[in-house]
């Protein structure tokens, strides 16, 4: 199946383009009020997850209502930890939460790696289906969480909090933590994998939390793992080409170290001025980025504004995808974000004249 809008997979290459292409990180999400009726009609999250014919609903809503460049998989990152048996569940307005988090040496050598075709099998009967659905319209991309931020939660049992106890199991017991990365990165490959087996078309790993560890620790337990998951990912499937991207939030200290593990683009948070990330990595990676979100939340003149910045500071030539620093707020109201698609669009086209 091909797809008519290459401009996506096209940036992440570094290939001539005629505008710079733009999706969102959580796109797919409660700011709309389609999502909203689905996720009712579904009765709760997981169900929503876990429904292949929904999961392709809520993908596509977007792509209905925006012009946007890409889709991502309507999914979540705990999916991985869920396969594992941790008893992943979400309380009423405290996000998600395990009933079984590893705090001891038994629970962490019990962990099983879980088979993608088999344990995950709606995930990949969703990608399948999104992709037909798509008919071609976009590329679809595919996620997983990082080992690290998947540890993050395992660990502490529940997302939002101060990450004592994973620090603690980090610099106390390493050796139990590197098992559990070395476990998460088996099961985050296969997962991908399996991914780029089903129809996507490129996939993003999300790093939420490697951005609280220290410099010497960043590199250790989260930027290490990454590095074996990229080395190991199907570049190419049915003659396509597949890139990745990597995304640490907080990760601007990291750039370079990041670029140098063989990744295709590297995703930014809006801390760091996009022009000086392109320095830094110079040729060697794809950048994808940067508005805060909080932007949206302004008026469509200060939307207009603030893209024009992030695109000056880019400068000309392919290699950036337009994206948030962060996934989209519940709160944003869907005529700015329709105001960022249109800007984005609609200003990039001169970044590209001579390509």
């Amino acid at each position: 199946m091909t797809t008519s809008n290459h401009t996506f997979l096209r940036a992440l290459l570094k290939q001539p383009i005629e505008y710079t292409p733009i999706w969102m990180m959580r796109q797919a999400g409660r700011y709309l009020p389609e999502y909203n009726e689905t996720r009712a009609r579904a009765g709760d999250f997981l169900t929503l997850c876990k429904t292949p014919a929904l999961a392709t609903e809520v993908t596509l809503q977007p792509l209905d209502r925006f012009p946007l460049d890409a889709a991502i998989l309507f999914s979540d990152i705990l999916t991985i930890p869920d396969a594992m048996g941790l008893g992943l569940y979400f309380a009423q307005g405290e996000g998600p939460m395990f009933e079984r988090p590893l705090r001891d040496e038994k629970s962490i050598s019990a962990l099983k790696v879980p088979d993608p075709g088999e344990d995950l099998r709606y995930v990949m009967d969703a990608v399948a289906q999104i992709r037909k659905a798509l008919n071609g319209r976009v590329p679809l991309i595919g996620f997983s969480g990082s080992p690290f931020t998947l540890a993050c939660y395992m660990v502490e049992g529940r997302g939002g909090t101060d990450f004592r106890e994973i620090k603690t199991m980090l610099y106390n017991r390493p050796e139990l933590l590197h098992q559990i990365l070395e476990k998460n990165t088996q099961a985050v490959t296969a997962y991908l994998n399996a991914q780029i087996d089903s129809g996507a078309q490129a996939v993003m790993i999300f790093d939420t939390w490697g951005g609280v560890l220290s410099h010497t620790a960043y590199r250790e337990f989260s930027l290490e793992y990454m590095r074996q998951i990229v080395a190991n990912l199907r570049r190419e499937c049915n003659g396509e080409r597949i890139p990745n991207i990597v995304f640490t939030k907080g990760g601007g200290l990291w750039l370079k170290t990041i670029a140098d593990i063989g990744c295709d683009a590297i995703g930014l948070d809006w801390t760091i001025d996009i022009g000086e990330a392109r320095r830094q990595v110079g040729e060697q990676v794809a950048l994808q980025g940067n508005l805060d979100p909080s932007v949206l939340f302004s008026s469509p003149q200060v939307i207009v504004k603030e893209v024009e910045k992030i695109l000056t500071s880019f400068g000309n030539g392919s290699g950036h995808v337009f994206n948030l620093g962060h996934g989209i707020s519940q709160f944003t109201s869907p005529e700015h974000a329709a105001a960022l698609v249109e800007a984005v669009h609609s200003m990039s086209r001169r970044f590209h004249a001579a390509s």
